[in-house]
């Protein structure tokens, strides 16, 4: 029997919590605690059913002192009868492509993860990790701390050093664990769950400034401080601060550090734009010529910004993952986006994650027979006013809130809900209103099959609802599991079905990037838009991923002032508009990537942020502005690969949606890479040939999930777990 192994069995213990004895053995399993019915309990299915161990082999074992099955890799021929027999849906049985039979740097146990390969990190560079969550980030991390000893996959039989050394030989990886071996290497990491710093001090003393002046080692104390604004938390205890004080203070905790190695796992969560470009220039600081510098980042503009070259780690979440060689900072993100590896030849996603970006002009048109509006309001809370301009929204549309924090974006929610009356006794028009709050505090006692039920069981049973939000948000993951112990990405994921279940007028969704990683959040944010034009309601979002933020967004609301003081929400203003104001106040400039259309940051003081800058054009997308027909609502640039719609199905419908074909609409002239023939010509960034299509909508003549206005009270549903 050959070493090299095709494939991997996970048997997941995450789903099983309780022991059952099958019927007739003295042999036991854990099966869920909300599972154990007569008709589910563990009778061994999986190993009943294995063609390999009818035949006399052990490819599944099952004994009196195990917990779970153990399947051998070795044996098992990938008939995929195990984890389909298995009522707990606790196997997963996955073919391996051929290159990753070796480089096996690390594996837990037996039927566990293993990670493929390690980023190879270079003295005096940034180096910028991006890919899913579990799929071996973290590990990858600890790894390079010398906190985890790497196992080459033996986790029965552990290698000693030189055996390690020697199998990295001839890499940039010899030299760097040589320094761990011989304890030459400090490193330090930021973690990435910064709520749970509290819990880890153990110092009598916790206030923010006794902890941070005790690590400062290097001389930047005072620069720290006042590049993050910790000196107004400087007095209070670090169980006091919010998540995004608490972020500021592990990253300067980190930063005046004396170290070898510096690692942030996602600096930039809870944090607002300025705050992360701020904590990118501080990162960025610590650069020397023998120090090392990693960051693990799900914001792709931040880790654009941030790295100087890049490492992608690809796989199945929780099964195994592969860190690809480094790719300079363009190539690399691409390379995530695209699902494509061309030096290898090997792709990883089955579509493309291409960003469809077309701008609508000054004169942002709207349909004023079925425009809302709301009135100029102030609110004041203790030493904090917020004052609002009056505007409008219509149907079908999604306005961004693009602020610091602290300005007041979230008491702007409540105050459309009506949880928070305005100064002065005006008015809001009463509306049906479904909010995702920023924090999420799981209570309910249950699955989320359960939680789904019994809040939103009409939605839930929807097909339509199924199609456009259930299933690309992958809830059958995790579906069975109690919402008690779903990680944050999961809560987030159920928070935003949740939102988007409940009928109602408009949609107030506050920060549904948190704890998502890249292609989660690209995702998301496909379900918020399609939903929302699907129902044609009306949508409210405050994000401080740029990346998303910008997809999503019809309209902007820009937030300015003294935060924490006194703050303006201005009238709602078009994306280009909007953005360059917001922009302008923060004294950043961004361009446009030319193959996925990303948006990326210029490094300060580069001849394009300087030419920009001079120009007054903070988002660069191109010169021309396209014309005024152009459809305020743009329905032809979403999260699409170019293979998708270009048949005969899909040019079927094409007329007079906005997506080309041969029937003409409404948009002027386009060139190839889709955008307005005059803005493709004036494009600097387009220096190579993008042979892209709009993909088609064909759908949108699908059954919507309401065509008919909900007759029921107005009222105000919050989200809750």
């Amino acid at each position: 029997m050959t070493d090299k192994l095709t494939r991997i069995a996970i048997v997941n213990s995450d789903k099983v919590s309780h022991t059952v004895q099958a019927e007739g053995t003295s042999a036991t399993r854990h099966a869920p605690r909300s599972s154990l019915t007569l008709e589910q309990k563990c009778r061994q299915e999986c190993k009943k059913s294995c063609p390999v161990v009818r035949t006399g082999k052990l490819c599944i074992e099952v004994d009196s002192a195990s917990k779970i099955a153990f399947i051998s890799e070795r044996l098992c021929i990938g008939c995929g009868i195990c984890p389909k027999k298995c009522p707990f849906d606790a196997i997963n049985i996955i073919n391996l492509p051929t290159n990753l039979n070796t480089q096996v740097t690390h594996r837990y146990s037996a039927n566990s993860f293993k990670l493929h390969r390690l980023p190879m990190p270079r003295p005096g560079q940034v180096l910028g990790l991006v890919g899913s969550n579990g799929t071996g980030k973290s590990t990858a991390l600890k790894i390079l701390s010398g906190k985890l000893k790497p196992n080459l996959g033996r986790y029965d039989n552990p290698p000693d050093w030189e055996e390690i050394l020697k199998y990295f030989r001839g890499s940039e990886l010899q030299n760097y664990f040589t320094k761990v071996l011989e304890d030459n290497l400090k490193a330090v990491i930021k973690p990435q769950y910064v709520d749970q710093i509290p819990k880890a001090i153990k110092a009598a003393d916790k206030r923010v400034s006794t902890l941070i002046t005790g690590r400062a080692q290097i001389g930047n104390l005072d620069e720290i401080v006042q590049e993050l604004e910790l000196k107004q938390i400087f007095e209070r205890e670090v169980n006091q601060l919010s998540g995004g004080e608490m972020q500021r203070f592990a990253i300067g905790s980190v930063c005046v550090q004396k170290a070898d190695v510096y690692m942030f796992d996602e600096p930039s969560s809870f944090l607002d734009v300025k705050q992360r470009l701020n904590a990118g220039r501080m990162i960025r600081s610590l650069l020397r010529h023998d120090d090392y510098v990693i960051v693990v980042e799900h914001d792709l503009s931040v880790l654009d910004y941030l790295s100087d070259f890049i490492c992608v780690l690809y796989g199945k979440p929780a099964v195994y993952g592969v860190v690809t060689m480094p790719a300079s900072v363009r190539e690399g993100i691409n390379i995530f986006l695209d699902g494509n590896i061309p030096t290898e030849n090997l792709r990883f996603r089955e579509e493309s994650l291409q960003f469809r970006i077309s701008e609508a002009g000054e004169d942002y048109s709207t349909d004023k027979s079925r425009a809302y509006k709301y009135p100029a309001m102030e609110k004041t809370l203790g030493n904090f006013k917020l004052s609002i301009e009056s505007g409008d929204f219509t149907d079908s549309e999604i306005i961004v809130m693009m602020g610091e924090n602290g300005t007041g974006k979230t008491t702007f929610c409540k105050m459309l809900a009506g949880a928070l009356k305005p100064d002065g006794g005006k008015t809001i028009p009463p509306m049906n209103i479904s909010m995702k709050p920023q924090t999420i505090t799981p209570k309910f006692q249950g699955t989320v099959r359960q939680l789904f039920f019994k809040k939103i069981k009409a939605a839930f049973l929807s097909p339509q609802f199924q199609t456009d939000v259930y299933k690309p948000l992958r809830m059958d993951d995790f579906i069975d599991q109690e919402v008690q112990n779903l990680s944050g990405g999961e809560l987030q994921r159920v928070a935003i079905v949740l939102a988007l279940g409940i009928p109602a007028d408009i949609y107030l969704i506050d920060e549904p990037s948190a704890y998502l990683d890249s292609e989660q959040r690209i995702i998301a944010s496909r379900v918020i838009k399609r939903f929302i034009m699907h129902s044609k309601k009306t949508a409210f979002i405050v994000e401080h991923d740029f990346t998303m933020a910008t997809y999503l967004a019809d309209r902007v609301i820009v937030f300015d002032g003294q935060p924490s003081v006194d703050a303006r929400a201005q009238t709602p203003e078009s994306l280009l508009t909007g953005c360059n104001k917001f922009l302008k106040s923060l004294d950043v400039t961004f361009r446009r990537d030319p193959n996925s259309f990303r948006p990326r940051i210029n490094k300060y003081n580069s001849q394009m942020d300087q030419e920009q800058k001079l120009s007054g054009n903070y988002r660069r997308v191109e010169e021309g502005v396209p014309k005024k027909d152009y459809p305020p609502h743009r329905h032809d640039y979403l999260f699409f690969p170019p293979s998708i719609g270009t048949g005969v199905l899909g040019g079927a419908f094409l007329g007079g949606c906005g997506c080309g074909g041969k029937k003409k609409s409404s948009i002027g002239k386009r060139s190839k890479n889709g955008l307005p023939a005059e803005e493709s010509a004036s494009d600097e960034d387009d220096d190579e040939d993008d042979d892209l299509h709009f993909s088609s909508r064909s759908y949108l003549l699908s059954l919507r999930l309401s065509e008919k206005r909900h007759h029921y009270r107005y009222g105000v549903s919050l989200v809750m777990l």
